[in-house]
């Protein structure tokens, strides 16, 4: 490798690094406004029959906001409406 390439690199590493430790700044700053906001308690976006359960999927599909539709399981594509799902499976 020529010395070009070495300090072409080592230049690359260096804007990364310095990149990153511009990300890792402002999501600390983020974090530190999310606590005073209150906002740090995240709560689960699960169902309440979904917790604990191994068939929870829970992703998001589709092109747009609108169109959009979350698969919670495969199952019960929309999740369970009742208390107790016939269908849970603790996570093992």
């Amino acid at each position: 490798m020529s010395d070009g390439q070495s300090s072409t690199g080592n230049l690359h590493h260096l804007f990364r690094k310095a990149d990153y430790l511009r990300w890792h700044r402002l999501e600390s700053r983020r974090q530190i406004l999310r606590s005073q906001l209150g906002f740090a308690e995240l709560t689960s976006s699960r169902p309440k029959p979904c917790i604990g359960c191994t068939h929870y999927h829970g992703l998001a599909y589709g092109y747009s906001r609108e169109t959009r539709t979350v698969l919670v399981c495969g199952f019960h594509p929309y999740g369970w409406q009742g208390e107790v799902c016939p269908d849970w499976q603790e996570i093992s």
